[in-house]
């Protein structure tokens, strides 16, 4: 019955988000016919296995019905062609289940991707520009798109921090997983004796707000603009076009000095600031739920250690996950290789999904 319910409220939805994009009114509001775009993107699925699956039970009652009012060839052929089509019904009402599980809605936004140096000095912000490059890499082999926000350059390479959007299908239904604690054990560079050092990095993955979900408020909003100044002391504009926006209800300040427009940083900093706002309703609203989630991948904790990256044993290991799943070869990953890590974390997660649908 809960099934038969939740596919009966899909249906109804997507008709609703048909109608809705259908109306001409849609076509002067790109962001709200994008959002009903996602939405649509999400419920078509089902709507076209609910016809598929309504078309074979409706043959399989047809062959039933012939089965018993025939007799001989005729009935024999109709029980052989019952026992093809049966199977297929079960395939596709597993699938039905899984298709109904409820799903984050934010999967199919973009993301943005904050990485910091966490301990270690020099050797955590080269540690960062590796993770930067590792993302970047596994965003080609996707299809997506990477755009710098902002950085904050190393002293000896890499990245104190860089804030980066991520577009493309999917993105945060994929990245989401990233967020949390990412530590490195190497010997660095500057390492004399060959010791290993242990090093981390923090990645906070947020689903991109759109100006309708968040409403930005002029009179919250306090705009600062300064000369930004590259690193080491080079590439320091001579006009003020670095901008740090400050949202003054909750106290958020976004500073972006990476354009040399001034407009071009404020609107850098308006979708970063958004994004964050946007991150924190989130968090409120999964507040009552936050004993059942507190496992759950993807949450955004950034306190937790989720990898560990061992380079004299060429081995990264993903600590959510067990068996097979845990340990992967270093070179891969270095090289972009995160399918099978995000691959087994979804799984995992749609597993916690189904399991919380059915309680």
């Amino acid at each position: 019955m809960a099934q038969s319910d939740a596919l009966s409220r899909a249906l109804d939805r997507y008709r609703e988000v048909l109608a809705d994009m259908a109306t001409p009114e849609l076509a002067s509001d790109p962001e709200q016919l994008a959002k009903l775009g996602r939405e649509l993107s999400d419920l078509e699925p089902i709507a076209k296995l609910a016809e598929r699956l309504n078309e074979m039970r409706s043959e399989a009652a047809d062959l039933r019905g012939m089965i018993e009012s025939e007799s001989g060839e005729l009935a024999e052929m109709a029980e052989m062609e019952l026992e093809e089509i049966e199977p297929r019904i079960q395939a596709a009402e597993r699938e039905m289940e899984e298709l109904l599980i409820p799903k984050d809605p934010e999967d199919s936004r973009n993301a943005i991707l904050e990485i910091r140096a966490g301990t270690g000095g020099d050797e955590a912000a080269l540690f960062a520009g590796d993770l930067f490059e590792i993302y970047q890499k596994y965003a080609q082999q996707k299809g997506w798109q990477v755009e710098v926000m902002d950085l904050s350059e190393g002293t000896a390479g890499g990245f104190k921090e860089i804030t980066v959007a991520v577009k493309g299908p999917s993105v945060f239904g994929a990245m989401k997983f990233e967020g949390g604690t990412h530590r490195v054990q190497r010997v660095p560079a500057t390492e004399s004796q060959g010791r290993i050092h242990t090093s981390a990095a923090t990645v906070a993955v947020l689903p991109e707000a759109e100006a309708v979900d968040v409403e930005l408020r002029n009179q919250d909003l306090r705009i600062d603009v300064y000369r930004s100044s590259g690193p080491g002391g080079q590439s320091v504009n001579t006009t003020d076009s670095a901008v740090r926006i400050t949202h003054i209800p909750t106290g958020l300040v976004v500073s972006i000095q990476d354009e040399k427009s001034q407009h071009k940083n404020r609107d850098k900093a308006l979708r970063v600031l958004r994004s964050r706002l946007y991150q924190l309703e989130r968090e409120k609203a999964d507040a009552e739920r936050a004993a059942m989630r507190k496992d759950m991948v993807g949450s955004g904790d950034r306190s937790g250690k989720i990898r560990t990256y061992n380079w004299p044993q060429g081995r990264v290991t993903d600590h959510r996950l067990e068996g097979d799943d845990k340990n992967h070869a270093l070179g891969g990953v270095l090289d972009g290789n995160l399918e099978p890590i995000i691959r087994a974390l979804q799984i995992q997660d749609r597993a916690a999904r189904m399991e919380a649908a059915i309680e």
